[in-house]
């Protein structure tokens, strides 16, 4: 079963607003922002689930769409609440969009009545569910709450991207994983830190896994792809281009988004994202 506190704890200390202001996390922010709203219908009513700080929440909240805010994390939800303040002061329209912020675990919706969003992002707790039974139980509860016809966007790291990189946290920080923690993560897919630092609690499911489990659930797939794709790794050199060659800025986006969708590059791509209609 999944260790919430340590997740909690993890994210009391971890500065998840600023990780998608380096180049990483900037190029997939600004690779998500447009396959969400290129999905959704005018004025949606959406639930941010495990959406932090509210990055997302906030964006959203500008281009006229409802957005209700929920998370794990009281320390992340406290940040979001005074960025919203601050965005309350200079555009109180959007601001007003932002309709709830409330401390949820994603296993349990009850907060929210059935078919009440016409869309739902789930951009973490599938990184942190480690137990298949709490996956489960966490798309049900997404679909319950969706109208018919309603969208989900899920975000995941594929298996052989987690794969990567907890062999890399193995001779980084051994405090974190030795071998029999790095068996676990090529046999199953589980990630159960050691230490109290770093990452903790990962699931990195395989493509195939994500499309099974929400078909399993009454999801139709309408798009699986990987989000910064072979971008991954050179971001800062891609971003850099915006201001100097912005035609072959828009050129190589252009290309990540073509490829985006190719099995190999989602299984190295780093982060994924799948989205399914109710």
């Amino acid at each position: 079963m999944t260790n919430f506190d340590k997740v909690k704890m993890y994210y009391s200390k971890f500065n998840e607003w600023d990780r998608l202001e380096i180049p990483s996390g900037k190029l997939e922010f600004e690779l998500t922002v447009p396959i969400i709203t290129g999905h959704l219908p005018q004025n949606a009513e959406i639930l941010d689930l495990g959406g932090g700080p509210g990055r997302y929440t906030i964006t959203l909240a500008k281009l006229g769409h409802k957005l209700h805010l929920a998370d794990l994390s009281p320390t992340l939800l406290a940040i979001a609440k005074q960025k919203i303040s601050e965005l309350k002061e200079i555009d109180e329209i959007s601001a007003g969009n932002i309709k709830s912020i409330n401390e949820v675990n994603a296993l349990d919706l009850s907060l929210y009545a059935s078919s009440s969003f016409d869309a739902v992002l789930l951009f973490g707790p599938l990184y942190h569910l480690t137990n298949e039974n709490e996956r489960l139980r966490c798309l049900r509860e997404v679909k319950r709450v969706l109208k018919p016809g309603g969208l989900v966007f899920a975000a995941f790291i594929p298996r052989l991207s987690g794969i990567m990189g907890i062999i890399a946290r193995m001779f980084m920080s051994p405090e974190q994983v030795d071998v029999k923690t790095l068996e676990c993560v090529l046999e199953m897919g589980v990630f159960n830190n050691m230490a109290d630092v770093g990452f903790q609690e990962a699931y990195y499911p395989t493509a195939e896994d994500v499309t099974s489990m929400f078909n399993d659930c009454g999801f139709d797939e309408v798009l699986l792809r990987s989000v910064r794709g072979w971008g991954h790794g050179r971001e800062a050199e891609i971003l850099g281009l915006v201001d100097e060659e912005p035609g072959k800025y828009r050129a190589l986006i252009e290309l990540i988004n073509k490829t985006a969708c190719e099995p190999g590059i989602i299984a190295v791509g780093s982060h994924a994202v799948y989205v399914g209609r109710v």
